[in-house]
């Protein structure tokens, strides 16, 4: 094993997820390996070279799909093709930009020749409202749409990339858990064992049989158990009752905000603008749905979902 890295030391120095790596393995972009006797993933400073590479790219937000071109290519042409249209992209965002403040400006001029602040009635500033919604639809815009619409066009292409807050309902279900442990333990002992042991899960929601969430500081992984599996199954793991209930989900695309703060702060302004509150019994979950080659491929990126658990507010 000289020379040879574990995953949790990478993950530590790179500030990356082991799922990331893990993903990142069954896209093809690195290589680890495996010695006799010994659980853990190990990387090579060949992977470890790559990995920096993919990070570079990732900070430029290239996607996984043209970061596998890139690395197919035998030349820098590829490479160069990839940064250049990333160049048009960034263009084409400022100018969106330009307009959208140029719209948003020429909105706040009409909204103050209407003056609605001498209006005190709540009927009266509903029925101004009204008005200022008829005149921003038909104000004439160049291109031949109103104000309106372009300001939607804008904000749908500056937006389009992040994904919106959706509830869902986790069902109640058994799950063998891996416990409270190191990442070493989770994704070396418990790892080969649920690999060994595919048969036995089934789907909690959207393909995915596994949450990962934070257990008093130290990560536990469960998956969800089909009917029948018995707690001597799953020895020398133990079987737990998930209680399910509502979550608010965000996403991460392709690893680039793991640690869910950027994700979760977005949960959070959406709840204060509804009935929601955070449920601090429940954890914090977190799967990736890549089941099998056909979503990965399909894809083309690895999409994390964060499930925060969320409660009707007290009256």
């Amino acid at each position: 094993m000289e020379n040879l890295v574990k995953i949790r030391e990478i993950s530590v120095r790179y500030n990356v997820s082991a799922r990331t790596l893990r993903y990142y393995e069954d896209m093809g972009l690195i290589e680890s390996t495996r010695s006799d006797g010994y659980a853990y993933r190990l990387y090579d400073e060949a992977a470890i070279k790559r990995l920096e590479q993919i990070l570079i790219l990732r900070r430029l937000n290239i996607s996984i799909k043209d970061i596998k071109r890139i690395f197919s290519a035998t030349g820098s042409e590829v490479v160069l093709d990839v940064l250049e249209k990333k160049v048009d992209h960034i263009d084409e965002e400022v100018s969106l930009l330009h307009e959208l403040k140029k719209i948003v400006l020429e909105f706040i001029e009409q909204i103050k020749r209407l003056d609605f602040e001498r209006e005190t009635d709540i009927k009266l500033l509903y029925e101004k409202a009204r008005d200022i919604e008829t005149q921003i639809t038909n104000t004439d815009y160049s291109g031949n749409s109103s104000a309106a619409e372009r300001f939607f066009e804008v904000t749908d292409k500056l937006n389009g990339k992040i994904p919106d807050i959706m509830i869902v309902r986790v069902p109640r279900f058994r799950a063998v858990t891996s416990g409270a442990g190191s990442y070493d333990e989770i994704f070396g002992k418990f790892q080969l064992w649920q690999e060994a042991h595919n048969g036995f899960f089934t789907p909690i929601i959207f393909d995915a049989p596994d949450f990962l969430y934070d257990n008093n500081g130290s990560p536990e992984w469960i998956w969800r158990l089909k009917d029948g599996i018995t707690e001597t199954d799953v020895a020398p793991y133990e079987i737990i009752e998930h209680p399910g209930g509502l979550y608010a989900v965000a996403v991460s695309i392709d690893g680039d905000d793991e640690s869910g703060s950027n994700v979760l702060q977005k949960i959070e302004k959406w709840i204060e603008k509804t009935n929601f509150v955070i449920d601090g019994v429940r954890a914090t979950s977190v799967h990736m749905i890549y089941a099998d080659d056909e979503i990965r491929q399909g894809l083309g990126y690895h999409q994390l979902n964060f499930y925060a658990p969320i409660k009707l507010k007290k009256e």
